[in-house]
């Protein structure tokens, strides 16, 4: 044992491989360094085996196993995650779910379907789309996430501002206890008063609760109209104020994308292309959908009418399905954009969108203060704004002086205005140090004492979300 882990040795691998086979379980160097990375930055945390099973049963075999000989799992669906929920801190089992990639059905009578956790989510959409239905949950990654790492950590998206986070999707689901017991909980019910809500309580949990190897989801009708909105403004707080005017007006849209002038120019100077007002100070993507050409118009105008005494710099509307494609371009892009300028640390804010210009302006005092560059953009209409500092020109011994003090500030400054250290990211391993910001230790220890009834050994996901 090592602390309170055992190692994996020779035997281990041996009594793992007969749960799922030779060419399931792998030991390469290169492998485990792949699996012991995700999208956080450029941290990485390779196992001592990656375990690819097939089947509820032997997830089940694995944990039984991984629990009797204290032994650390850590799931893994996309690796696209971006707070290190999937990261092998403490080495052990990279358990990767990859392998549960079937649509079990669509049901349309009931507006509902049955899938395995390694159904990307882009493709899920495209599948259910084909039927006219909808599945709205649609964070950056959708190409390449998983609706299971979805599910662990209720990602959300631009649409989540009308259509809700992916818990508000999650009827039911099929998931393996630490110690290997199979449970069912939800079901296909609408309505279900049955005791303690253990779907909610997987959902968001993070991996660190259990595996999901099923997921009912709930389905609505597609929208057959959609039309976007690109307003510019020649100052962040007007178009942060303007927000919150397009609701009490009475309209709320698909999506509010709020992008920065530094924001848009990264994607111009990344895709290759300019865009229009690119040098405005900021702009804010406005989408409207619905099922008939007089609604989603009406809309349009009243969106128009709200924001117009912030006074824009320009409207732009795209109607037409590429012009929309072309809009939404800007905006997928722009996360990557500004990632590739330097080393970067993400955050994941969320505050009331009447706070969102309280927010951002005092990101940006903040970030002045401590030498730092801050760029911002994200989903202006739920509030949650994703900050992206940057190392840019920054010393090293400068960088790693003021970071975390800086970010600790932003984070206090965020709950200051009635918000949360993260929207849709999660806490996983890299946000863990800042969760007393948000939470009491009386909020925490209530955490850690469900934590310690699905997981008594402590093997799942550990050194996520808390120590």
């Amino acid at each position: 044992m090592t602390g309170r882990y055992a190692r994996i040795t020779p035997a281990f691998c041996e009594e793992l491989r007969t749960i799922v086979g030779t060419e399931f379980l792998l030991t390469d160097p290169e492998t485990l360094r792949i699996y012991g990375a995700d999208e956080t930055e450029d941290l990485c945390f390779p196992p001592e085996v990656v375990v690819k099973p097939g089947t509820a049963a032997e997830v089940s075999a694995i944990l039984k196993f991984a629990s009797a000989n204290r032994i650390p799992v850590t799931p893994r669906g996309g690796g696209t995650g971006l707070s290190g929920g999937a990261l092998p801190v403490l080495g052990g089992i990279s358990l990767s779910m990859e392998r549960f990639t079937r649509i079990l059905k669509i049901d349309l009578a009931n507006l509902q379907a049955l899938v395995e956790p390694a159904v990307t989510t882009q493709r899920f959409q495209e599948e259910v789309e084909k039927v006219g239905l909808y599945y709205p949950p649609d964070p950056s990654s959708r190409g390449t996430s998983h609706i299971g790492g979805n599910v662990a950590e209720s990602a959300g998206g631009p649409h989540a501002v009308k259509y809700g986070v992916t818990r508000d999707y999650v009827l039911g689901l099929e998931a393996v206890l630490p110690t290997g017991e199979i449970i069912h909980t939800g079901g296909r019910v609408l309505k279900n008063a049955s005791g303690y809500n253990l779907t909610q309580l997987l959902v968001g949990s993070e991996g660190t609760l259990a595996v999901v190897t099923r997921i009912t989801l709930r389905l609505i009708p597609k929208p057959r109209l959609r039309k976007v909105l690109l307003a510019a403004f020649d100052s962040i707080e007007k178009a942060t104020e303007a927000v919150s005017a397009i609701f009490q007006g009475g309209v709320t849209p698909a999506a509010i994308e709020f992008m920065e002038k530094a924001a848009v120019q990264a994607a111009e100077t990344s895709l290759g292309r300019k865009f229009p007002n690119g040098d405005a100070e900021a702009q804010l993507l406005i989408e409207l959908d619905g099922h008939t050409a007089t609604v989603v118009d009406d809309e349009i105008h009243r969106v128009a009418a709200s924001i117009e005494p912030f006074g824009p710099r320009d409207l732009i509307l795209a109607e037409e399905p590429r012009k929309i494609e072309d809009v939404w371009a800007l905006r997928k892009s722009v996360g990557e954009a500004v990632k590739s300028i330097s080393p970067y640390k993400e955050e994941d804010t969320v505050v009331p969108r009447s706070e969102l210009p309280a927010l951002i302006r005092g990101v940006k005092e903040i970030s002045s203060r401590y030498g730092i560059t801050a760029i911002c953009y994200g989903h202006a209409g739920d509030g949650n704004v994703h900050v992206n500092i940057l190392k840019r020109g920054m010393s090293d011994e400068a960088w790693n002086r003021s970071l975390e003090a800086a970010v600790e500030e932003i984070f206090r400054l965020t709950v200051s205005l009635g918000g949360a250290i993260s929207g849709e990211h999660g806490i996983g391993y890299s946000q863990k140090r800042y969760l007393p910001i948000a939470l009491s230790p009386i909020e925490i220890n209530l955490l850690k004492g469900i934590k310690n009834v699905f997981d008594p050994n402590r093997i799942l996901n550990p050194g996520k979300i808390f120590d």
